[in-house]
């Protein structure tokens, strides 16, 4: 079976990279609204949120503090500066 392109491209190949390309453009732009949905927010992680369960778990399993490095503590800092 033979596959179709966009009659302005060459080959296939571009019309991959293209879809590539958007879907990184749809990532990178819904990132921060997926962090501030979660609770990782510019004022620090919401009370009550899915962000806040997040912290307390990590701060059990790790004697009160949340490890620097982690998931949670990555998430918070991309939150702050989104």
């Amino acid at each position: 079976m033979k596959y179709k392109c966009w009659f302005w491209f060459s080959s296939c190949v571009s019309v991959s990279f293209l879809a590539i390309g958007g879907g990184a453009a749809v990532a990178v732009l819904g990132a921060p609204l997926v962090l501030g949905a979660v609770g990782f927010t510019t004022a620090g992680i919401a009370v009550g949120s899915y962000g806040a369960a997040m912290m307390s778990a990590a701060a059990a399993a790790n004697g009160g503090a949340v490890a620097a490095g982690s998931t949670v503590a990555v998430l918070q800092a991309w939150g702050k500066h989104r």
